[in-house]
């Protein structure tokens, strides 16, 4: 009776140590997905701006609640999803706001995507959305990375798109600066002639700049026009090391050297 007892500890102990270890391999495939924030960079072969409506298109994917949530720069999309063997993925759809927008093509893109979507693979810091294992991809979407932390201090201008004018001509006798203030979202600098300060909204790598005011002495050729026209074009931005590059879409439109 007791040899009996022995066999069937041993047998219940071993059942539940194969159990953890489903548990732990299915575990360690899921975060790499998961409680992520992912940017949508690519929707049906076309390149999506870092920012739609001055939102930055994403996918969030909470592992607690099986539910996911979405923006194509204009409402909140969201609704259940769940994981499947071999990548497998599948979406239900919830209740969203119901805003109008003056553009809708990426939301709408995105409510098709996950009528369609049943196939997912990450690859680094990148996802890829498909119907079928071999489909081509429907969406692209890459990990946000919080750089907001590296942008703290004061930058020089080195580069600043104007094909008309040479950098050095425009910046002469002084190059634009600008300083990040985080903890207030705030930014203050100087043109190149005149000083100006505002607010300045970070959300991953888009960053979009609130309305800058400036001092009013007259400047010399227009540096300063080309400056402010430029900031006003920007939707994202990278740090590497000490430079800072801002983006449009996919266009560098100024690049910045730490100070």
């Amino acid at each position: 009776m007791k040899k009996n007892n022995f066999i069937y500890v041993g047998l219940l102990i071993m059942i539940l140590l194969a159990g953890c270890a489903v548990r732990k391999s299915a575990s360690n495939s899921v975060p790499t997905l998961v409680g992520k924030k992912w940017q949508l960079v690519e929707l049906n072969g076309s390149v999506v701006p870092a920012t739609v409506n001055g939102k930055m298109p994403y996918l969030e994917l909470d592992e607690e609640s099986g539910r996911y949530g979405a923006s194509g720069g204009c409402n909140g999309v969201g609704g259940e999803y769940s994981l499947k063997k071999n990548n497998g993925i599948s979406f239900s759809r919830g209740m969203s706001t119901m805003m109008a927008c003056e553009d809708m093509s990426i939301e709408n893109g995105l409510r098709t995507l996950f009528d369609e979507a049943d196939t997912y693979k990450v690859m680094e810091d990148t996802m890829i959305l498909s119907k079928g294992r071999d489909g081509d991809a429907l969406a692209k979407f890459t990990l946000v990375v919080d750089q907001s932390d590296k942008l703290t201090g004061t930058w020089e201008l080195d580069y600043i798109m104007e094909p008309e004018t040479d950098f050095n001509t425009l910046y002469a006798t002084r190059k634009p600066t600008i300083t990040f203030d985080l903890a207030k979202n705030k930014v203050n600098g100087n043109s190149s002639c005149n000083n100006f300060s505002g607010t300045v909204s970070i959300d991953g790598h888009a960053i979009s700049f609130g309305p800058l005011m400036s001092t009013k002495m007259a400047c010399p050729g227009n540096g300063e026009q080309v400056f402010f026209k430029n900031i006003e074009r920007v939707t994202s931005f990278d740090v590497q090391d000490s430079t800072l590059t801002m983006i449009m879409d996919d266009i560098v439109v100024m690049r910045w050297q730490k100070k």
